[in-house]
């Protein structure tokens, strides 16, 4: 804090200078005012900040007025310490107080200014005097100042906030002023105060200036809750689940993944986010309760989500946070996740506080964030962020994630060496491609067989033989790394339909509509109101990608297909088996299936027989394709 000092003269009246020129010791005061007393222990003589009354000695038999304006918010002008966090909110009155108005806002922005204490003892300040009487001397940090027509005048210009216990030195001049410390005051809300401000200092002055960080926290039956930590939306009406689910009984802990950077930032990311949801599923988090919270802006910018979890114990035991903080220990490496845990003050306000490791010191709460209400955005946060995470734009794109993550999957360099065997741009032949989606047990297999046997066609496959062999290891791995597999085996798949194409028809089972629905399906929380609206540009066909000429939607009532499940017996994957638990993950994959345009699908129940599924299959590819 550095401190400028400013000299100016003044004349004071004779009969204030009476009022201050005995040392006095100055105690306790109502807001705005302190308090002197005579050395003899008469009635305290009362001080009152900027344009107040000072009231003497009654033995004196002298009341005197002097114009003692305070040069700045917090300052006082005769050495008297500020204690910041002892806000005035006393009454209007301040005794002889000529105006509220001519008094300056506190710091706290409230009103009514700071109260004055005194100075540390043992601090001593030298006051030269001018001219008209003035008399320059030691004087105890105890007493008033002597009597002078020469006022100093301090003006702090301040660059941050010092914490609770500092000491500040004012700047001396040879042989006029002596350094008196300054000790800030001890009132525990200018301890919260100021922790608050230190820990935006500490832990977040890189961003103090940005915009509030907003959280999507995602509810029983699919549904979403927002809210704001730091400043507080504008016209955002409270959720009371949120203060149900962070506030007590019980102890709520956020714990968020960074995922700003490049690719290699983003897979990493990725997976260390899949390894604490594993986690957070062991061990002493078993009797958590355990939510997918999603941290983004609310400027809806790509690149600044932090995926994350909201774990809440309801029991509140210290061994939760305890095994919180070992979980972040056993992190070492960057992205490290960001730990916080809410509580609730006595005026029912929730607060998020941070958690930071000090080297030399562990781990440290740091000043808290309000918690407040906030809108819920027009399109879902994590709908910006889809072209680099699952629904890849072009062929680049899902290749620069395989190849951050040939370090730890050798498997992924194989891949790509098969991609890039493949020409970039390729060309369809003269008979058709007719492409066939569905959800597992809708009987693509079945159809594609029957109808590349009928048309004589090529049957392919996405992905395609050449790669499937090593499906079962990206299907473990998060969604960034397991679509980008999928997207490429894709583009791998393109190639031999433009090959065969010039030969005869193609029939696909499956192709870039599968890749995306279930990409979008996955990454998009809550129900099927979030999802992307209609003609929404994540629903167009790469285009880098070879287009097929028709593409066909089969579907089937949903309890056709459990049963068909059941009869079946195969291997199913992550995706397939929440299929079967998740109903809102199996209509959110139809509806995105729906939603695709250029090209869109067409429609085709496969509840009835084989034979009639296949005529009405021929049928449309008849009227659609030459």
């Amino acid at each position: 804090m550095g401190v400028v000092m400013e000299k100016e003269h003044r004349s004071l009246s004779a009969a204030a200078g009476k009022a201050v020129g005995a040392p006095r010791r100055v105690c306790g005061a109502s807001p705005g005012e302190a308090s002197a007393l005579q050395p003899g222990g008469e009635e305290p003589v009362r001080v009152v900040a900027r344009g107040a009354e000072r009231r003497v000695d009654p033995d004196e038999k002298t009341h005197a007025r002097a114009t003692t304006r305070a040069p700045y918010p917090g300052i006082s002008n005769t050495g008297l310490i500020i204690q910041p966090g002892a806000w005035g909110h006393g009454p209007a009155s301040h005794r002889g107080s000529p105006s509220e108005a001519a008094r300056g806002p506190g710091l706290c922005g409230c009103p009514s200014g700071p109260s004055w204490r005194r100075p540390a003892r043992g601090a001593t300040s030298r006051s030269g005097g001018g001219g008209g009487g003035g008399e320059a001397g030691e004087v105890a940090p105890t007493q008033a100042p002597p009597t002078s027509r020469r006022r100093r005048r301090f003006v702090f210009a301040s660059r941050g906030v010092q914490p609770a216990g500092s000491q500040v030195s004012f700047p001396q001049r040879a042989g006029r002023h002596r350094e008196a410390p300054m000790t800030f005051g001890r009132h525990p809300r200018a301890r919260r105060l100021l922790a608050r401000l230190s820990g935006r200092r500490r832990g977040a002055c890189a961003r103090a200036m940005d915009p509030p960080r907003c959280f999507a926290l995602e509810l029983p039956g699919c549904t979403l809750a927002h809210f704001a930590v730091g400043e507080q939306a504008p016209g955002a009406r409270p959720d009371p689940r949120v203060a149900a689910l962070l506030g007590p009984p019980g102890r709520s802990y956020s714990l968020s993944v960074p995922g700003t950077g490049g690719v290699g930032a983003r897979v990493r990311a990725a997976r260390l986010h899949q390894h604490l949801r594993q986690q957070l599923r062991r061990g002493p988090f078993q009797r958590c309760e355990l939510r997918r919270l999603l941290g983004y802006c609310p400027d809806g910018g790509a690149g600044a989500l932090q995926h994350g979890f909201l774990l809440r114990d309801p029991r509140d035991s210290p061994d939760t946070r305890q095994a919180l903080l070992a979980l972040l220990d056993a992190c070492p490496e960057a992205p490290r996740p960001l730990l916080a845990e809410f509580s609730r003050d006595p005026l029912c306000q929730l607060w998020q506080r941070p958690w930071e490791r000090r080297d030399g010191r562990g781990w440290q709460q740091l000043g808290g964030e309000r918690v407040g209400p906030a809108p819920e955005p027009a399109l879902h946060p994590v709908v910006p962020d889809l072209p680099s995470s699952g629904v890849f734009p072009h062929r680049e794109a899902a290749r620069a994630v395989l190849e951050a993550c040939t370090s730890f999957i050798p498997e992924a360099r194989d891949v790509l060496d098969l991609v890039d065997q493949c020409p970039e741009q390729v060309q369809k032949g003269r008979f058709p491609i007719v492409v066939i989606e569905g959800l597992d047990a809708t009987g693509k297999t079945t159809v594609t067989q029957s109808v590349s046997d009928s048309l004589k066609a090529v049957l392919l496959k996405s992905p395609p033989s050449c790669i499937s062999q090593w499906r079962k290891i990206f299907d473990d791995e998060p969604t960034i790394i397991r679509r980008a597999f999928y997207s490429l085996g894709n583009y791998i798949v393109a190639s031999e339909i433009a090959k065969e194409s010039t030969k005869s028809p193609v029939i696909v089972d499956r192709y870039w509509h599968s890749t995306a629905t279930y990409a979008i399906a996955t990454e998009v929380s809550g129900g099927l109101q979030h999802l992307p609206p209609i003609h929404h540009p994540i629903y167009q066909w790469p285009r880098d990608l070879l287009k097929p000429d028709l593409v066909l939607l089969l579907t089937v009532s949903p309890e056709e297909r459990m049963q068909r499940i059941e009869g079946r017996g195969l291997e199913k994957t992550r995706e397939e088996a929440e299929l079967e638990t998740n109903s809102i993950f199996r209509q959110k994959v139809e509806v995105c299936y729906q939603r695709m345009e250029n090209p869109g699908c067409h429609v085709v129940d496969a509840s009835p027989s084989r034979e009639k599924v296949l005529q009405m299959v021929l049928s449309v590819i008849q009227n659609n394709c030459n």
